[in-house]
């Protein structure tokens, strides 16, 4: 690619050791980061970079659309038979509350952080 196409044409460089350069893929891999042009750029230009650890709000994406499906049946099947099943009921309120206590321990860790 000819460097007048490119975003970012203007190169610098600088080096390391061994150990520093050890050091610097131990930090990107801590971080999440494979890329080292990205990660040298981003703590050259702001210092730092956070890594969050997503896997629990997936989780709880998860049971949240499961519990979203699970109201939409209900609420067919309620209009289709113009009655509402205590099991349904119970069902969605033990969804909920595990979503809920999901939801409260993510924020307890994130409080503590």
């Amino acid at each position: 690619m000819p460097k007048e196409n490119r975003q970012r044409a203007v190169q610098i460089h600088f080096r390391v050791n061994e150990k520093e350069r050890d050091l610097i893929h131990k930090k990107m891999e801590q971080a999440g980061i494979r890329d080292t042009n990205a990660y040298l750029r981003k703590m050259a230009i702001d210092g730092y970079v956070v890594y969050a650890d997503m896997s629990e709000v997936k989780e709880l994406v998860a049971l949240l659309r499961r519990s979203g499906a699970n109201v939409n049946q209900i609420a067919r099947r309620a209009n289709e038979t113009n009655s509402l099943y205590a099991e349904d009921v119970a069902d969605l309120e033990r969804h909920y509350g595990t979503l809920l206590d999901g939801l409260n321990k993510l924020l307890a860790k994130w409080k503590n952080l």
